[in-house]
C-alpha cells in the first residue's frame, strides 16, 4: 500500500478510505461542532455523490450522526495497544457491519462495503467502513499503522503506513520540536 500521509486522498489506485477517515475523525477532532456543510465539502472532496450530499439526503440530523461517528473514529486512532485497537476495531463491525459485499458506483472502482447497505445512516456507514479500513492495515502492516500525533500540545490524527517503524509523530516539524525540548530540558537538568 502507499504512503498516504501526503497528497489528494488517493494512492495510485483510486479512493482512499483511510485518508477519508483521517480527515473526518481530525476534523472533528479540532471543531467537534463541524457545519453540515463542512463535512458535505469532505464527503463530496472524497467523491461521494453532490445529489446525496443536497440538505433534504444529508441534513443535520446525518451531520449529527457522523460527528458523533468521526468522533468514535477518532479514540480509535488515537489508541496505541494493538489488541485493544483490535478489540475496538471487532466490536464496530459487529456494532455496525454486516457481510462484505463488492460495489461500484459513482464513478469507483469495485470496493468492499460492510455497512447495512443503502438503508444505513451516515454514522453506521462512517463506523463500518473506517473500521474495516483499520482492520486491513492492521492486519497488512501487523501493527498500527495510525495515530495521534505524540508532541506536547498537538494530537492531530495521521496515517503512519510509510515504512520503517511506527510512527509517533504527525510530522517531522513535531518529531524535532519535541527532540529539541527534551535535549534542552537534559542540558538545563544537567547544569
Amino acid at each position: 500500500m502507499a504512503d498516504l500521509r501526503n497528497g489528494d486522498g488517493r494512492d495510485g489506485r483510486g479512493f482512499s478510505a483511510a485518508r477519508r477517515l483521517i480527515e473526518f475523525a481530525e476534523a472533528v477532532r479540532v471543531d467537534p461542532g463541524l457545519p453540515r456543510d463542512a463535512l458535505a465539502e469532505l464527503l463530496a472532496r472524497h467523491g461521494e455523490h453532490p445529489a446525496d450530499l443536497a440538505p433534504d439526503s444529508f441534513g443535520e440530523a446525518d451531520a449529527a450522526e457522523l460527528r458523533a461517528a468521526a468522533a468514535r473514529m477518532a479514540l480509535v486512532l488515537a489508541e496505541t495497544d494493538e489488541d485493544r485497537a483490535a478489540g475496538a476495531l471487532n466490536g464496530l463491525l459487529e456494532e455496525c457491519g454486516t457481510r462484505p459485499r463488492l460495489t461500484r458506483h459513482d464513478g469507483h472502482p469495485w470496493h468492499l462495503h460492510v455497512d447495512r447497505g443503502d438503508g444505513a445512516d451516515w454514522g453506521d456507514w462512517f463506523l463500518a467502513s473506517g473500521a474495516l479500513v483499520l482492520a486491513q492495515l492492521l492486519t497488512e502492516y501487523g501493527r498500527i499503522a495510525w495515530g495521534a500525533c505524540a508532541a506536547p500540545g498537538c494530537g492531530r490524527l495521521f496515517l503512519g503506513t510509510g515504512p520503517g517503524s511506527a510512527r509517533r509523530y504527525c510530522s517531522s516539524a513535531c518529531a524535532t520540536r519535541t527532540r529539541v525540548a527534551a535535549h534542552r530540558r537534559r542540558r538545563r537538568e544537567g547544569s
